[in-house]
């Protein structure tokens, strides 16, 4: 099996470069250009189609993504292009060559409304330029033509890159208090969960029959079990912090809704996703967020 992989330097890429290498050959690509020639510059059509061309992969796994949600509303031309115009030409790539696409989506192409987890088949209705395009990424996978396994997920962290339990632990060291937002409700997904679970799901789609494969393809929701609020889930990483001994000047946070913050992008307040399908599916386990959280910040701490 020979896979390439694209993004390999964001939070999900870092780990499928670890997770997919007992699967086979792996490509890992970001958007320079490598000693041979090859890019993952999703921006550039042209390069991509022949690095597709060079390498010939069995399967194509995209973590590369436009995510910088407040940023998107004011620069919807590049998040258009990378999380949409990018991706519907990835799909016609893969369809002309029968190669499986790897993607990956977010919570945010439903609107926030109600308390039920969003299943697969729930009608979408993003709530900022960022959820909008990467449901038209999506609509581009469904009438690309390949063969696509898209993973929605969300709240997405891990040791490497930016994300909310380094920001957390910078704040706390300096301020002794936080405001933080307790009406958006979601579950905290590690990368390394994201990138674990999709090579056990390549791994069950590849020793599958052609028709057990091809009812294995769509939508998916991704994210760890359980739920909490921004405002628990800081909480939860204070908490554990000063059990492992680190030094924090907070000493209050306090509880605030999601109109006392105002941000340039809406943030849609059920984040839930149920995962019942996938994990039927691929006959697959998920454990509690704190677990993962707790992990990573050992490793962020060290």
């Amino acid at each position: 099996m020979k896979i390439l992989l694209l993004g390999k330097n964001g939070q999900v890429g870092w780990e499928l470069q670890r997770a997919l290498q007992p699967l086979g050959e792996v490509l890992s690509l970001d958007r320079s250009v490598d000693k041979n020639g090859l890019s993952g510059d999703l921006a550039d059509f042209d390069q991509i189609k022949a690095t597709i061309d060079a390498v010939r992969p069995d399967i194509i796994v995209n973590a590369a993504a436009y995510t910088a949600v407040d940023k998107a509303e004011t620069d919807r031309e590049n998040a258009d292009l990378i999380n949409h115009l990018a991706v519907r030409h990835l799909a016609e790539c893969c369809a002309n060559q029968k190669i499986l696409l790897i993607h990956y989506s977010t919570d945010y192409v439903f609107n926030g409304k109600g308390v039920q987890a969003w299943s697969e088949g729930d009608e979408t209705d993003p709530v900022n330029l960022y959820g909008s395009t990467k449901r038209l990424g999506e609509i581009a996978l469904e009438y690309g033509g390949c063969e696509f396994i898209n993973f929605r997920t969300s709240w997405v962290y891990g040791s490497h890159g930016n994300n909310f339990i380094k920001t957390m632990l910078k704040l706390a060291s300096t301020r002794e208090e936080l405001s933080i937002i307790h009406d958006q409700i979601g579950a905290p997904t590690g990368a390394a969960l994201i990138a674990d679970v999709t090579a056990q799901a390549l791994k069950f789609y590849s020793l599958g029959s052609e028709s057990q494969k091809r009812n294995l393809l769509g939508h998916y929701h991704l994210a760890a079990s359980g739920e909490c609020s921004w405002f628990e889930y800081a909480s939860f990483i204070f908490d554990l912090a000063k059990e492992k001994g680190q030094t924090l000047a907070i000493q209050k946070v306090r509880a605030i809704e999601t109109i006392e913050y105002p941000t340039p992008a809406k943030r849609p307040l059920n984040s839930r996703l149920n995962t019942t399908k996938l994990r039927t599916n691929f006959k697959l386990h998920l454990p509690n967020w704190k677990l993962g959280v707790a992990q990573v910040l050992e490793e962020i701490i060290k």
